[in-house]
């Protein structure tokens, strides 16, 4: 027989059902909100970066008339500056908010002389204000005397580097990078050494309460930065209880940073090397038990080698952590400055935007390669456990244990303490002159800050993001996991989803001014509400909650899906049914992380907040920086008995829950 050839039919193209498309929809919108969030306001924050704006004279001609009335030829504001010597190419740069005085040009100018003034703009750009009204137009305008000293140039906008040749022109800005590089690999390398050991003891000895040196170890956790700053001050500033320890050098520096940042770090590092040395194989140890290796080069050859990728991870979180802190520099930091301060005071202390703009676009750069390198080692990570390795057993080892019980005591000593002496602070009357105990701290109403109101504006900001956070990220997760094909659709969400964990809080909040900020905007209506604060906290802490939701979602089967669609149940049904009860551990995990971090945040929101939406967490910067040092650390207190107040009735309401919801795992 010879072979028949069949022509080619029409290529086949798989009908998208209703399902599909809805849940292409939901994924659409949860985008969408990453873009406007996230993406655009980073655009726009880079693209302001790249404004300058400067006094252009060309762009102005004044006449000037003698006694009688009698006006002179025109000339030009810039003919006048070459003529005087007044103003050099540097003194004519400015900001958005400049203001150059006309009179500056006029050495004989006197407000009570009958003297006119005419002034026009050479182009149709040429801005200035009489009193408060902004002029701009090429026609000639006269004012008398006294209303011609009333009258300012503004400056012109224009889009070049020159903002990033000023910074990296600037000896006092450019050493702010190396302060920061520096304090971040300093701070990693100590808190990556404390938090493996740390790890190691809890992991691989047979030391007693391991429960209770878990749970000191979480707490930094749940307190903000600033706080140990305002503990570090009372036991090592000026009038510290032990000031005499430093041998005269001070707390108030790259010491008292490095000191700190090691404190707030700790848990991150902690938990991920934990991870990875909870996974290790008993079988590898015995074979280098078998082949008599030394402890310590088991330790080497076996433990660091297979514990790597956490260690990598564990430092790359830890130096992003540091590198993008504002709240410890600003309390302890003294003189030394770093990029997150750099920030701040170019936006709050000079109004300068595009020079906060440049350098949240330097500080970005380093969060995003630390992000990017930890992405690319994890996708190296091969898997260390199969199904025939064996768990690893410590075995007891009465030296050993000891050892370990000893560094763990005092690494709790170490957390511990920072936390008892804030509260300390926050009971007595008036440190160091009157020791005796207090509430008064606590009278927030009577502080600056923003009182008792703001305490309970964290809550609902903490409940709002709990509640809408929770919501967003884990039906974007299940939306991008549980997609059919659509594989570039996926790949974008992906990216977006990732983004927020290299972008620092301060960056995203000055991206928020100027992209909400804007009249033009159509949302510009969130901007001073606590509907910006609740999503700028969202977005800054998206990437934890969706990876948290995204490892759920991967344990369940993929065959609910085509049943329930064999059935004819719409996806909904399985997910309310199905998904959300079998993920719900990982849903109240994201709940109670969105809830701490958003009690805990300054970075993301120094910048954002009103006097109507004040903050806890902004409150203790507020208070410490108005020299209310006690009721800053009262406030820090009251967010750390709140978060973990938050935590035990979560614990509990897990308890319950998940006893409806999982009792189907102990069939």
């Amino acid at each position: 027989m010879t072979d028949v050839t069949l022509p080619a039919g029409a290529a086949i193209k798989l009908k998208l059902d209703r399902d599909g498309v809805i849940k292409r929809l939901f994924m659409g919108v949860i985008a969408l909100y990453l873009i406007v969030a996230l993406a655009l306001p980073l655009y726009t924050m880079l693209s302001k970066s790249f404004v300058t704006y400067g006094f252009e004279l060309d762009r102005y001609e004044f006449q000037v008339s003698d006694e009688a009335g009698v006006f002179g030829a025109p000339v030009t504001a810039e003919a006048l500056n070459e003529q005087l010597g007044l103003k050099s190419a540097d003194d004519l740069a400015s900001n958005s908010d400049g203001r150059l005085t006309v009179t500056d040009f006029f050495p004989d100018f006197s407000f009570r002389s009958p003297v006119k003034y005419r002034l026009r703009g050479t182009t149709s750009d040429a801005p200035y204000l009489v009193g408060l009204d902004l002029q701009n137009t090429t026609e000639w305008r006269e004012y008398d005397s006294n209303t011609f000293r009333r009258i300012n140039l503004r400056p012109v906008q224009s889009v070049g580097p020159q903002n990033y040749v000023e910074y990296f022109s600037n000896p006092a800005l450019f050493s702010s990078i190396e302060n920061s590089v520096f304090i971040a690999v300093v701070s990693t390398i100590l808190t990556v050494v404390f938090a493996f050991w740390f790890a190691y003891a809890l992991n691989r000895s047979c030391m007693r309460f391991k429960g209770f040196f878990k749970l000191v170890a979480m707490m930094p956790i749940l307190v903000p930065s600033l706080l140990p700053g305002i503990a570090l001050i009372y036991l090592f500033g000026n009038q510290g209880m032990l000031n005499s320890l430093l041998m005269g050098q001070s707390i108030y520096g790259p010491l008292g940073i490095v000191i700190g940042s090691v404190f707030f770090t700790f848990p991150h590092a902690m938990i991920i090397i934990t991870t990875a040395l909870s996974i290790a194989d008993q079988r590898q140890y015995e074979a280098a038990e078998s082949l008599r290796a030394s402890k310590w080069r088991t330790f080497w050859t076996v433990t660091i080698p297979g514990a790597r990728y956490g260690l990598i991870s564990a430092a790359f979180v830890t130096f992003t952590l540091v590198i993008t802190d504002f709240g410890l520099p600003k309390v302890i930091g003294g003189q030394y400055n770093v990029l997150a301060i750099d920030i701040y005071k170019q936006v709050i202390g000079q109004q300068n935007f595009e020079m906060g703009a440049v350098v949240s676009v330097i500080l970005l750069i380093p969060a995003v390669l630390a992000f990017y390198v930890d992405r690319q080692v994890q996708k190296k990570q091969v898997s260390l456990l199969s199904a025939r390795s064996v768990p690893y057993q410590p075995k007891p080892n009465r030296k050993f244990d000891a050892v370990c019980l000893a560094w763990c005591t005092l690494m709790a000593v170490y957390i511990v303490g920072i936390i008892a002496i804030c509260q300390y602070a926050a009971l007595i009357k008036f440190w160091p002159y009157n020791l005796s105990l207090s509430l008064n701290n606590y009278a927030f109403d009577k502080m600056d800050g923003g009182g008792w109101s703001a305490y309970y504006n964290s809550i609902k900001l903490a409940c709002l993001t709990a509640v809408f956070g929770t919501v967003i990220v884990f039906t974007g997760a299940y939306m991008v996991e549980k997609i059919d094909g659509f594989k570039t659709g996926r790949g974008l969400f992906q990216f977006l989803a990732m983004l927020p964990m290299a972008v620092p809080g301060m960056v995203l909040g000055l991206a928020y001014i100027f992209f909400f900020n804007n009249p033009d905007n159509p949302l510009n209506f969130i901007y001073g509400t606590m509907i910006i604060l609740v999503v700028s906290t969202v977005t800054h802490f998206y990437t934890v909650g969706h990876l948290t939701a995204l490892t759920a979602l991967k344990q369940i089967d993929a065959e609910f899906e085509p049943v329930a669609s064999s059935l004819r149940q719409p996806f909904y049904r399985l997910f309310t049914r199905v998904t959300v009860p079998v993920c719900m551990p990982a849903i109240l995990d994201i709940s109670i992380y969105m809830f701490v971090n958003a009690m805990t945040t300054v970075s993301a929101v120094v910048f954002i907040y009103s006097t109507h939406t004040a903050l806890a967490s902004v409150a203790v910067l507020n208070m410490d920086d108005a020299g209310d040092i006690a009721p800053a650390a009262a406030m820090g207190m009251m967010i750390f008995y709140t978060n973990a107040g938050a935590r035990l009735l979560h614990m509990f309401a897990s308890k319950r829950i998940l006893g409806r919801t999982q009792a189907w795992r102990l069939r």
